[in-house]
């Protein structure tokens, strides 16, 4: 891509890795903002014995990751094997035990973390401390006093071979299994969406999340092809990114990367779209109970997504359009802790879907 080196050649490799996440994140938001995409909202559902519109567009931006990731694999676009997610030992320990207590928290909290990011950037106060909390969290979780409890617990079970698990290869699939995946995934969303007349935008939006995932692999692996240090191919997740745009702000010596711009890119199209839609409006916790939930959940979602090795958006849709193995264990001990979590907790008479 001769426009990435003449931009690299301009601004050097990590201001334009920092442009090519804000880029990313960019789309992302504009996109989650509108389609009011969350996998905690469609798990609830699920839970109350519903396929409705919160589950179609879960559907829609998981099968459109799958499509457009497994497609520009195919087509040379997409370097999945060298992914950061793919090229390092993955837990399986960590994917169960954190996927669940991430599950937990985001039922809690009333919001997965990149729902939470979006809806801060309306005017959503629970959102922003409850953000901040998950953010403080999972920097503890990386490198601070929670990180020895984190290794221990993802050290339980690993992935043998020095590498993630490909699901493909190990099920000895042909390579184009995971597009034809994806597009069997999008014909049931479709369906559902249908059934529940959920509005053309909508649905573009939901594709529009999914598009964003693919998006950020496709560019970084770009980068990777052109930079002269070593590029982490990587794309949209939350749990990492947020602790490091936290170190951002708080360490003069921290530099500009793919996920200090996809975080602020991220924020700044969700409150562009907010704003042209006339959704920006400043709301607070209702009581001293659901702030109780919202910091509880943030903080089990901070450590849950680092233990799990990415968030609902981090591990659910871009690590599992990858066909990471963890990643789609992570994505269903998620879905069971947040089941689980609403038939014990809020369907006993609190909340319903945000």
């Amino acid at each position: 891509m001769p426009e990435l080196v003449e931009i690299m050649d301009w601004a050097g490799e990590p201001a334009t890795a920092a442009l090519l996440g804000l880029l990313t994140g960019g789309i992302f938001g504009v996109a989650a903002q509108r389609s009011r995409f969350c996998l905690r909202a469609a798990t609830v559902e699920f839970a109350r014995g519903h396929l409705g519109n919160r589950v179609a567009v879960w559907l829609l931006t998981f099968s459109t990751a799958l499509v457009w990731v497994q497609a520009g694999r195919l087509l040379g676009w997409i370097d999945t094997d060298e992914a950061r997610m793919m090229a390092v030992p993955g837990s399986w320990s960590g994917a169960i035990i954190g996927g669940l207590i991430f599950g937990v928290g985001m039922v809690l909290a009333r919001g997965c973390s990149g729902r939470l990011l979006v809806l801060a950037a309306t005017g959503n106060l629970r959102s922003v401390v409850s953000g901040l909390i998950f953010a403080v969290v999972a920097q503890m979780s990386l490198a601070g006093y929670l990180a020895p409890l984190r290794d221990y617990l993802a050290g339980l079970w690993i992935t043998p071979g020095g590498r993630n698990l490909d699901l493909l290869t190990a099920l000895s699939l042909p390579d184009w299994s995971g597009l034809a995946l994806g597009l069997g995934m999008a014909a049931l969303a479709l369906g559902v969406a249908l059934h529940n007349r959920i509005g053309a935008a909508r649905l573009i939006f939901a594709s529009g999340v999914g598009f964003a995932v693919a998006l950020g692999w496709a560019l970084t692996s770009a980068l990777a092809q052109v930079a002269f240090d070593p590029v982490q191919i990587e794309s949209v997740t939350f749990t990492g990114p947020s602790a490091r745009m936290l170190m951002f702000f708080l360490d003069r010596a921290s530099v500009l990367e793919f996920d200090i711009g996809l975080v602020a890119g991220v924020f700044g199209g969700a409150m562009l779209a907010a704003a042209l839609a006339g959704k920006m409006r400043i709301q607070a916790f209702d009581g001293a109970a659901t702030m109780r939930k919202a910091m509880i959940g943030a903080a089990l979602m901070g450590f849950g997504g680092m233990l799990a090795g990415g968030c609902a958006i981090g591990a659910g849709v871009t690590g599992g359009s990858i066909f990471a193995g963890t990643a789609w264990l992570a994505l269903f001990s998620m879905w069971v802790g947040a089941v689980l979590t609403d038939l014990l907790v809020d369907q006993r008479g609190v909340t319903a879907p945000a």
